[in-house]
């Protein structure tokens, strides 16, 4: 048993607060200045000839709604285990993201979350948290499939058997998965995980599934909206089309959030390529969508974490 004085206790609280800040930053930094392919020059040009407050308001407006609706998701959620506030669901969202920016695919965030809550609704958050990210790429496998199938059908970027092999993969894994749904590894199996998901109410999960559809459209179209706002006058069906198809195959490789934009970036850079469109723009696009979508609330939620209270008893830790 060894006993930590509280000031030191407070003192090693505010220094992981620091580093989860100060490092948030720094790659932030790091991956705006030292981006080489980011002509500025070019964009100021571009922003220069398009410039309009009402187009930039517009931008940001999709932004926040992108966030709102996630806020809403979770408080919809967390609400099977207690209920709470717009206010505290967006102080929790923002700082869990925060917290979430250094780790694979996000898994910080879920211990973000964790520590607003109760010890022991642990797991329950976390099971939460995957029902809520969990929609969100469904959502972005289903459209993002019939987004591909359409651009393939469009450009014949991969073999049709190719494209069949994937479709007939993906449904047999589903087939697969639920045909051994008794098998219990570790106390775990798909069906007491289906038993756990159909516990929380139907309207929780309408309400989850429906709020996820609102911010798959808000942010594939923040997506579209900028290629029109860098002047690239493609088809609508083509355009989009190509946005779903990022998003469903970036989503499906592992990476950290800090670098989430140059992940897309680099799917983007291949399908907007068979397009015509200019590398430099692609590019933007796809930083303006990190900075918009990651950065700025990474920075609002490094207000939540630096006044993050600790529930950790003051007298004593074990």
């Amino acid at each position: 048993m060894i006993s930590i004085p509280h000031k030191t206790k407070q003192f090693l609280v505010l220094l992981v607060k620091l580093l989860i800040v100060g490092g948030a930053f720094y790659f932030i930094y790091s991956q705006l200045a030292n981006n080489d392919k980011l002509d500025w020059h070019q964009f100021i040009t571009i922003f220069n000839k398009n410039k309009s407050i009402t187009g930039v308001g517009f931008i940001l407006l999709l932004s926040i709604l992108n966030r709102y609706f996630e806020i809403l998701k979770w408080k919809n959620l967390a609400s099977y285990i207690r209920p709470i506030s717009t206010l505290e669901s967006t102080k929790q969202v923002l700082a869990a993201l925060t917290a979430g920016v250094f780790t694979p695919n996000g898994v910080g965030e879920y211990a973000g979350k964790a520590l607003y809550f109760d010890k022991s609704d642990t797991k329950q958050v976390i099971f939460l948290n995957l029902i809520c990210n969990g929609i969100q790429m469904v959502l972005t496998v289903i459209f993002g499939f019939f987004g591909l199938f359409y651009f393939n059908y469009k450009f014949q970027v991969l073999p049709t058997q190719t494209v069949l092999f994937i479709l007939l993969g993906f449904i047999s894994l589903v087939v697969v998965l639920f045909s051994i749904k008794k098998i219990t590894l570790k106390g775990y199996s798909i069906e007491k995980l289906v038993a756990k998901i159909n516990a929380i109410p139907e309207g929780i999960h309408r309400r989850n599934i429906f709020l996820g559809c609102c911010r798959y459209f808000v942010f594939s179209h923040q997506y579209y909206f900028l290629f029109l706002g860098f002047d690239v006058d493609l088809p609508y069906l083509t355009l989009m089309a190509a946005v779903t198809s990022v998003y469903f195959l970036a989503s499906s490789l592992p990476s950290f959030q800090f670098l989430e934009f140059a992940v897309k970036g680099s799917v983007a850079l291949y399908f907007f390529g068979v397009l015509g469109v200019n590398e430099w723009i692609i590019i933007f696009v796809s930083t303006l969508m990190w900075f918009l979508n990651v950065v700025i609330p990474v920075i609002l939620g490094s207000f939540y974490v630096l006044n993050f209270k600790t529930k950790i008893p003051s007298d004593s830790i074990t």
